[in-house]
């Protein structure tokens, strides 16, 4: 596999497995943080989780009603903010490097596309 780098308005997301450290990429158009194998593992996996969630949610939830949703690993505390249908997206990195980041909500769904076909976790 060669690296790879998706990006679109307000994400980007890449790979590269020849990578010694840090293989994974996530970022915005303002800001970008390297991610190790296992990091990116998680935030692929926790994103997964938080929008299954966020389906479930839609028939409990009035149609003007948002929700947070949270979920966390060793490595990486994840939110959802907003409704069912769009929501925001904020990580916190739990490993020595503290780093926070956010993906606004129309950014967030091409994120989740490019995930997909980023590698399989």
């Amino acid at each position: 596999m060669e690296r790879l780098v998706k990006t679109g308005f307000g994400w980007r997301i890449g790979w590269n497995p020849d990578a010694h450290e840090f293989k994974g990429l996530v970022g915005t158009n303002d800001w970008a943080i390297e991610l190790t194998e296992a990091e990116l593992n998680d935030f692929c996996r926790l994103l997964a989780q938080l929008t299954d969630t966020m389906k479930q949610l839609v028939t409990e939830l009035m149609e003007e009603e948002k929700i947070a949703c949270e979920a966390e690993s060793d490595l990486l505390w994840m939110e959802v903010e907003g409704y069912p249908h769009t929501y925001s997206l904020r990580f916190i990195l739990n490993t020595g490097r503290c780093v926070e980041g956010k993906w606004d909500a129309p950014a967030v769904p091409d994120l989740l596309q490019a995930i997909g076909m980023l590698k399989v976790f």
